[in-house]
């Protein structure tokens, strides 16, 4: 998809900010630990987090003792955010755009995004990430992504079989799954630029060649998962993705009887594999 695309798309989660909060799958605490490691930080040590959601990851920060300053533009999402962390650390929230926001330059020891850089304008996001990290402060991209490997491929055959038979134009954009050292190696031969990496992982339209002279020391680290799911728990997660918002009645009721069908047919919850991927660089 486009990077004019995925903005769009990605205003869908404010409205869906409950479901968002309820079924979206968290980020695994030894990434988290790592990404620390490699930014250096400390107790009292100032991070800000690009797109904090409901507040998932910006729960594990402030659990570190950082200083989170988390930027989000959804007001429900970021009113559920406030709800999920009050109490637990330092905390300031920030209802902005990133593209908009006014943030102290050379400020934070690491910028975070989970699931999120994607949406912010290429042309803005890195060039402005540089700026406010402090110099040889680390930027740290999160996400989850599907996993090819023989355990689960069954499963994933008949789940994009049904996204052919109902939405074939969805099942023709949707991503390809790697193994987990094809994504080793597609990381590693596109280092010098953390966004070739970021492009390549998600099919993002955001590489830019002046983003190599901002950023070095491009890392990769990654825990792969297999999720079992009903077929209501498939559906809820499903309806969580932003491209579930194009879909017509008539689709999604189709698509949650074929989710039906497969659990029925397999006869025990249904089976995905996914990695959680954390690329790391350093301002330069």
């Amino acid at each position: 998809m486009t990077s004019a695309s995925t903005r769009h798309f990605g205003k869908v989660f404010d409205e869906i900010a409950i479901d968002y909060d309820r079924y979206r799958l968290g980020y695994p605490d030894k990434l988290i630990d790592y990404a620390c490691e490699i930014a250096e930080l400390e107790s009292g040590d100032k991070v800000l987090e690009l797109g904090c959601g409901s507040g998932q990851l910006t729960r594990a920060l402030v659990a570190r003792g950082l200083h989170v300053t988390a930027l989000e533009p959804g007001e429900q999402l970021i009113a559920l955010a406030e709800q999920n962390v009050k109490g637990q650390g330092v905390a300031e929230f920030v209802n902005a755009k990133f593209e908009d926001a006014v943030l102290p330059k050379g400020h934070y020891k690491a910028v975070f995004s989970a699931s999120a850089f994607h949406w912010v304008d290429p042309d803005v996001s890195w060039q402005k990430t540089a700026e406010l990290l402090v110099p040889g402060g680390v930027l740290a991209l999160m996400q989850h992504f599907g996993l090819s490997e023989q355990r689960t491929s069954n499963d994933l055959d008949l789940q994009l079989a049904a996204l052919k038979k109902i939405v074939p134009e969805v099942a023709a954009r949707w991503p390809h799954y790697y193994e987990l050292d094809e994504i080793i190696d597609g990381v590693k031969t596109r280092q010098e630029n953390i966004s070739d990496v970021w492009a390549w992982l998600g099919n993002y339209d955001l590489a830019r060649n002046y983003v190599r002279n901002l950023f070095e020391d491009t890392l990769v680290a990654a825990v792969p998962n297999v999720i079992e799911q009903t077929a209501d728990e498939l559906i809820a997660l499903f309806g969580t993705i932003s491209i579930y918002s194009s879909l017509s009645k008539q689709q999604r009721s189709s698509l949650e009887h074929e989710y039906k069908e497969i659990y029925k047919r397999l006869g025990r919850r249904i089976r995905s594999s996914t990695v959680t991927i954390l690329i790391t660089a350093k301002r330069s």
